[in-house]
């Protein structure tokens, strides 16, 4: 692992699953982690005690409904005063399964909220308070690839990729962004059968390991200033096929 010691991390949706990784991973490499969670109280909790135990940093718990802008606008302040923040990973989203035709307006406007807008308010509110850092935006295979499946999620995952690359230009040289396009990375919450199937469309037949995830992420919290407005996709292939 690359050294972030000293430095302090925001990973918003860290309580759980990939979000988890991605704080373990800071944790890791000597980075303060701040443990942003919208409806998993004893999750985040329990992160940052393992965090502690395991760990020789700080790890702090901050609690924000994504879909509420306001309160967007003020996490990164609330995170600024406990800790200067160095990153921000933006990693909560919502992903729901639905096509076009059942995609209501409600649908939309909640993956819209979490997906995109709570980005672009975290990232406006980083860059006004941060004379220098990071900015990982945490994609999927088919933003660059997409389809009719998943269909609010894909066109706002899609959009934060644009989204990636604009930002790049607009706060270089001080603040570097990239993004991490994710494929099968862990199996689905439910353990349902789909599990199987997802792995047969994967040129490498294979999940993703945890220490793959970890490695892809410090990277880009660490990589040379030079690379901006990337996106690599750590998919075993999917995006090719």
């Amino acid at each position: 692992m690359e050294n972030l010691q000293g430095k302090t991390i925001l990973i918003t949706g860290a309580a759980k699953r990939v979000g988890k990784i991605f704080a373990l991973a800071c944790a890791k490499a000597g980075a303060n982690v701040m443990i942003h969670h919208g409806h998993s109280p004893e999750e985040a909790e329990s992160l940052r005690d393992e965090i502690s135990a395991s760990f020789s940093v700080s790890a702090w718990v901050l609690t924000c409904d994504l879909s509420l802008p306001d309160s967007v606008s003020q996490l990164i302040t609330q995170a600024n005063e406990i800790s200067p923040l160095y990153g921000l990973v933006n990693s909560a989203s919502i992903f729901e399964n639905l096509s076009f035709q059942n995609t209501s307006l409600e649908d939309w406007h909640k993956h819209f909220a979490i997906n995109l807008t709570a980005p672009f308010l975290l990232s406006q509110a980083f860059a006004k308070q941060s004379q220098h850092g990071r900015i990982v935006n945490i994609l999927d295979w088919r933003a660059l690839r997409p389809a009719a499946d998943h269909f609010p999620y894909t066109v706002t995952k899609s959009a934060l990729a644009s989204m990636t690359k604009s930002l790049a230009v607009a706060l270089a040289p001080n603040i570097i962004v990239n993004g991490l396009a994710l494929g099968a990375i862990l199996p689905p919450a439910d353990n349902s059968s789909a599990k199987d199937k997802i792995v047969e469309a994967v040129p490498a037949k294979r999940w993703a390991e945890a220490q793959e995830v970890e490695q892809a992420l410090i990277f880009l919290l660490t990589c040379p200033t030079y690379i901006t407005g990337e996106i690599i996709h750590l998919d075993g292939g999917r995006h090719l096929v």
